[in-house]
């Protein structure tokens, strides 16, 4: 299948997913992870009307972001005319607190605040940008140890922490489920996400900006929304199958928009 038939297919099942819960596929945004796809691959998802777009290092986000700008002035060239073509840009992987300032200039959101070192650092350094950073707090649902995020128990009080510095806007949450061939075992995680979210917002700790649940990739988003992900983060089901597109695979140096 191309990609365009791909995208195709997971909005289905978006649209499945979300009737089965009794929800809108309108909540439901799909970001696209493009940190090893092809040219080529970017290219036909840009053209099939693909508007978020997602990598987990800045190295390689500032290169996607070079090569979209690249390809809207060569789209605009062919039609003789602006291209109006856009992009949000989402920071979903582990960030180091010396990438800040640099992925601050190129993300919309970012999904991986894992630590209240980072949070104060992303806070200072958004001081210089005209509206406050855009993050969520990455929780760690799981309790496996190779994974980055909060523990829960750390969660609201972090986020207590988080809506006293001015220059961050709390949106959301992000979480891992374990990686499984059963989508059905990424259900508990993915449940305990909604739960302290549910739990945040009935305690008023954030604001009304503080409406998304960024879980759920390639193998397990149809349960991720089921249990109430705004945001899903996909990458294997859009441009195939193994090391080089998994989105759990480790980052690549890859080019893209060549």
């Amino acid at each position: 299948m191309t990609v365009a038939a791909n995208l195709q297919a997971v909005k289905h099942e978006i649209a499945a997913a979300a009737a089965r819960a009794r929800r809108s596929p309108d909540e439901i945004t799909l970001v696209a992870v493009v940190k090893s796809a092809l040219p080529a691959q970017i290219e036909e998802l840009l053209l099939a009307g693909q508007t978020h777009l997602a990598d987990n290092r800045t190295q390689q986000l500032q290169m996607h972001v070079e090569k979209f700008h690249h390809w809207r002035e060569q789209a605009a060239s062919k039609l003789g005319q602006p291209c109006q073509a856009n992009i949000t840009w989402h920071m979903i992987g582990h960030l180091q607190r010396n990438k800040v300032l640099q992925t601050l200039s190129l993300a919309h959101y970012i999904h991986s605040v894992d630590s209240l070192r980072l949070a104060e650092e992303i806070n200072e350094l958004a001081a210089r940008h005209d509206e406050p950073a855009r993050v969520m707090l990455q929780v760690n649902t799981t309790g496996e140890e190779r994974k980055y995020g909060f523990a829960l128990p750390a969660a609201i009080h972090l986020a207590e922490q988080i809506e006293t510095m001015a220059n961050l806007s709390l949106v959301g949450l992000m979480t891992m489920a374990r990686q499984s061939d059963d989508p059905e075992e990424s259900r508990p995680a993915f449940a305990r996400l909604r739960e302290l979210f549910d739990e945040i917002r009935f305690h008023k700790i954030a604001g009304p900006q503080f409406c998304h649940l960024s879980m759920g990739m390639s193998g397990d988003y149809s349960v991720a929304i089921e249990e109430g992900a705004t945001m899903v983060r996909i990458g294997t089901a859009l441009f195939g199958a193994g090391p080089a597109h998994a989105e759990a695979a480790p980052p690549s140096q890859g080019n893209a928009l060549q």
